[in-house]
């Protein structure tokens, strides 16, 4: 029995160049579809002519000796369907780009247009495959008729779903969307690709901060975070959660195969008018993967202080120690109060003509002229520590960490602060008083925090009532007294300005088409800040040191608390007195 012809190896391949206009293709691997083989291609040549195709690959030639890279003719060469499966078809499409060979970990991709995108995009595939990649100069010819395989391999089109997201569609889709149950309504008349952007729509529409995709036994369910609190949107069959991971996937440029560890991705959505970037959360569960979408807008975040719901007292003591040329100053609160929006703002404060702003986040969440902003990367052991002390031999003025979680971060920033920085970070406490004894406990020495520490920024957000569907509240009798005893309470210049023995409060109506019926639309920030003075710093160096005790000096040196300050917000319409008393702690009041 005659043994079978053995299959050429990726040198026999590549050195197969048939002269251009040749009908005479190079043997076919196993599976491979020869360009320019199908009737199409000949229709192209008769086209184009024998005269013009010979051109074009004289351009490409030289196009190729002067940018370096190898140079070759795709006409007539072996794809395989799992290499032209590598790149989606939008992606082909947009940067000219096709994956032709594929054995082991070797992949060979060609363009007629090399650009810093393609390359990005090149080597981000060899990352995720783990596969030597490499690229290769052809001309426009060789491109087109290696995009005619999209259309005739089957194998290709349930994996590409494609990457982009028109600004036009999620206009379309935001203006057919007022409410949850128009969305839900939509979901079940679109298709997988358009699913997704009417979802992203949906989200920006509604000015959400999170979408979540969640798998269940019975379906997929939608939520949205709309000022804080998730709200249930739409529900998609579950027959279709494949389609749509997959699409997410491809969107957030993660590997599509892989679904029993976690994987971090991310979108960018480029509108006219600003650019919105998307974190990518694969979670796996009992039912399937959970995805969270992250919107970040940098449109969407106030950075002026009154926007943001700094005034009065606090703002006045904030401001001065903005002023100080070098110290401490500390955000602190749970994780989603704003910390860092309220570190924005105060570097937006500080960025002026002759000031060096220098910040390490994790991640970098929004973009700010004329600051320099390092994102810390634990993978490649750049954490807070290590970033600090390469911060600081930039010769910086201010200085913002992400947060300060241990005792090397914490001692890098203090002795900043005593060298002539001005130092903003954040630290997770439940109020502003809780910062110091944290500090205490990571092992700072008393002695040098008092002297570095300007002030402390305790916050929450509380929602907004919505101006056009809030009602006059009516509260029980011991919420009233409840509130008369911790208003009671506040530093004498402020308690004149309110008549304790007629409070008047707002409430959310019923809703509207303004707040997508949930009577509050968009958030608040409460606030107390207090600084550093002599009792506080003879406590602080003291052996025996609470909490407790920095709160009450702190209010006796004039400090309105976090529950004073949202309450003189709900007397002025912005909030209810039910959201301030959720929020925080009114027992230590």
């Amino acid at each position: 029995m005659p043994k079978p012809p053995k299959a050429p190896s990726i040198e026999d391949l590549l050195k197969s160049k048939p002269p251009v206009g040749s009908a005479t293709a190079p043997p076919l691997a196993s599976g491979g579809v020869a360009v320019g083989s199908s009737a199409t291609g000949d229709e192209l040549e008769e086209k184009m002519g024998d005269i013009k195709l010979h051109e074009l690959e004289g351009i490409a030639r030289d196009k190729a000796a002067a940018t370096g890279l190898p140079y070759m003719v795709l006409r007539g060469f072996a794809i395989m369907p799992e290499a032209i499966a590598l790149v989606p078809r939008e992606i082909s499409r947009s940067l000219h780009l096709v994956a032709f060979l594929q054995s082991g970990s070797e992949i060979r991709l060609a363009t007629y247009q090399p650009s810093a995108e393609v390359d990005a995009f090149v080597k981000k595939l060899g990352e995720d495959q783990h596969a030597h990649t490499a690229l290769y100069l052809v001309s426009e010819d060789s491109i087109i008729a290696g995009q005619k395989i999209y259309d005739t391999l089957p194998e290709t089109k349930e994996v590409i779903y494609g990457y982009r997201i028109e600004e036009k569609d999620l206009e379309k889709f935001a203006k057919e969307i007022s409410s949850f149950e128009d969305l839900q309504k939509k979901v079940a008349s679109v298709n997988t690709t358009d699913l997704l952007t009417l979802i992203i729509g949906a989200g920006l529409q509604s000015k959400a901060s999170d979408i979540h995709v969640e798998a269940e036994e019975a379906d997929v369910k939608v939520r949205f975070r709309i000022d804080g609190i998730l709200q249930d949107a739409a529900k998609l069959p579950r027959e279709s959660w494949k389609q749509v991971i997959g699409r997410l996937k491809l969107l957030a440029g993660v590997k599509i195969n892989v679904e029993d560890v976690p994987q971090d991705g991310r979108i960018t959505i480029y509108l006219a008018k600003e650019k919105i970037d998307i974190r990518v959360s694969f979670l796996p569960t009992a039912f399937g993967e959970s995805v969270v979408m992250r919107l970040l807008r940098p449109t969407a975040i106030a950075l002026e202080f009154d926007k943001l719901g700094v005034r009065g007292v606090a703002l006045e003591r904030l401001t001065r120690q903005i002023d100080r040329p070098n110290g401490m100053i500390i955000t602190t609160g749970p994780t989603g109060s704003g910390k860092t929006t309220t570190l924005y703002a105060i570097l937006k404060k500080l960025n002026l003509p002759g000031v060096k702003i220098i910040t390490l986040e994790d991640p970098i969440e929004y973009k700010l002229e004329g600051i320099n902003q390092s994102q810390v990367e634990h993978d490649k052991h750049y954490d807070f520590a290590q970033g600090l002390r390469s911060i600081l031999r930039q010769d910086p003025d201010v200085v913002m960490v992400g947060e300060i979680r241990d005792l090397e971060t914490a001692d890098i920033a203090i002795q900043a602060a005593l060298t002539g920085h001005l130092v903003v970070s954040t630290i997770h406490t439940n109020s502003a008083a809780g910062a110091i004894p944290r500090f205490l406990s990571m092992g700072v020495k008393p002695f040098l925090l008092t002297p570095a520490l300007n002030a402390v920024i305790g916050q929450r957000l509380v929602r907004r009532l919505c101006t056009d569907c809030k009602v006059p509240a009516t509260l029980s009798t011991e919420q009233s007294e409840q509130i008369k005893k911790i208003l009671g309470r506040l530093p004498p210049t402020e308690v004149t300005k309110i008549d304790l023995n007629n409070l008047k409060f707002m409430g959310p109506g019923q809703g509207c088409e303004t707040c997508h019926h949930l009577g509050f639309k968009g958030r608040v920030g409460i606030y107390e800040i207090f600084t550093m003075n002599k009792d506080i710093e003879k406590v602080i160096v003291s052996a025996e040191i609470s909490e407790y005790q920095i709160q009450e000096l702190a209010v006796k040196d004039g400090m309105v608390t976090m529950a004073q300050d949202g309450l003189l917000k709900a007397l002025d319409g912005l909030t209810s007195v039910e959201e301030v008393l959720e929020v925080v702690n009114v027992d230590r009041e």
